[in-house]
C-alpha cells in the first residue's frame, strides 16, 4: 500500500473509531442506566483524542502488516482492545470496590463498539491484496510439549513482572490504596497467573502471528503495540478516579512491566532464524514447481 494511502485510511479509522466510542458509550447508558457518572477531569476529551490516535496508529501497524484480509482481519482487530478492556474491568472490579466504578456499562460499552467497528477495520483494511508468504505460526509451529513449557512460562513471567514493577511504585500509590478494600495476596496471584497472564499470553501470540517479523524485531514492535493499547492509550486520559499522582505511578509501572513482558512472549514464541532461512527456498521451490 502507497504511504500516504494508508496514512488517509489510518485518519479516516480514528475518526469513525471517535465517532462508534461515542455512540457505543451513549447505548450503554441506555442499556444500563446504573449510577451516574462523575464530572470528568479538565481536558479530558483532548487526552482521550490523544488516546485514540495511539489506539488506532497501533492496530493500523497490526493491519498493515497482516495477510489476514476479510472479516478475519475486522474481528481480530476490533477484538484485541474489547479483550484488554474486559480484563482491566476484571481487575477494576477486585482493586477499585471503593469507587463505585460502573464496570458492566463500560464493559457493554467497549464490546459494543467492538462490534461497530469491525466492519470499518473490515472494510478500510480487509480488501487490500494479501501478503506474498503466509506469516510464522508462533503456536502450531510448536510441538506439544513445546506449547505446554512455553505457554506456562509465557503465563508465569505476567504476574512475575506485575509483582517486581508494583513493588516499585508501591510507596507512591500507598497512600490511596489505603482507601481500598483490597483482595488478599493469594487472590491477587491467582488472577494475574490464571487470569489475565493467560489472557495477554494469547494476544501476544496474535500479535506475533499478524506482524509476521523476524524473532527480534517481531518481539520489539509487540512489546510497543501490546504496551500502547494495554497501558499508554488508556492511562494516558485523565479521569475522577485516579489522582494524578497515582495515574502516573501506574502509567510507569504498567508500560515498563507489559513491554518487557510481550516482548518476551514475542521472542520466546517467534520465528526461528532457521525457520526464516528456509522460507526463501520454499517460496523458489514452489516457483518453479
Amino acid at each position: 500500500m502507497k504511504f500516504w494511502n494508508a496514512i488517509l485510511r489510518i485518519i479516516s479509522m480514528f475518526v469513525l473509531f471517535s465517532v462508534i466510542q461515542s455512540i457505543a458509550g451513549v447505548a450503554a447508558k441506555f442499556l444500563l442506566p446504573g449510577s451516574a457518572i462523575p464530572p470528568m477531569p479538565a481536558h479530558f476529551l483532548p487526552w482521550l483524542l490523544v488516546s485514540n490516535a495511539l489506539t488506532i496508529a497501533a492496530l493500523s501497524v497490526l493491519a498493515l502488516r497482516t495477510e489476514w484480509r476479510g472479516w478475519s482481519l475486522g474481528l481480530s482487530v476490533a477484538a484485541i482492545p474489547a479483550i484488554v478492556m474486559i480484563s482491566s474491568g476484571i481487575e477494576g472490579i477486585m482493586f477499585l470496590k471503593n469507587l463505585h466504578i460502573d464496570w458492566p456499562r463500560i464493559i457493554v460499552s467497549g464490546l459494543i463498539g467492538a462490534v461497530l467497528i469491525a466492519p470499518v477495520w473490515m472494510l478500510l483494511f480487509g480488501r487490500l491484496a494479501g501478503t506474498a508468504d503466509e506469516h510464522f505460526h508462533p503456536f502450531a509451529s510448536q510441538s506439544r510439549s513445546e506449547r505446554v513449557w512455553k505457554f506456562v512460562l509465557s503465563a508465569a513471567a505476567y504476574p512475575v513482572l506485575y509483582f517486581v514493577a508494583g513493588s516499585i511504585v508501591w510507596p507512591y500509590v500507598k497512600d490511596f490504596y489505603a482507601t481500598q478494600v483490597l483482595p488478599g495476596p493469594s487472590s491477587i496471584v491467582l488472577l494475574q497467573l490464571f487470569v489475565r497472564g493467560p489472557i495477554f499470553v494469547v494476544l501476544c501470540l496474535v500479535l506475533v502471528r499478524m506482524l509476521g517479523l523476524p524473532r527480534l524485531s517481531g518481539a520489539l514492535v509487540a512489546g510497543a503495540v501490546f504496551t500502547i493499547i494495554t497501558g499508554i492509550a488508556p492511562l494516558l486520559i485523565p479521569n475522577p478516579y485516579f489522582p494524578d499522582a497515582v495515574r502516573w505511578a501506574h502509567f510507569c509501572e504498567v508500560t515498563s512491566s507489559n513491554f518487557v513482558f510481550a516482548a518476551f512472549v514475542a521472542w520466546l514464541w517467534g520465528q526461528p532464524r532457521f525457520v526464516r532461512s528456509l522460507a526463501p527456498a520454499r517460496s523458489e521451490a514452489l516457483s518453479h514447481s
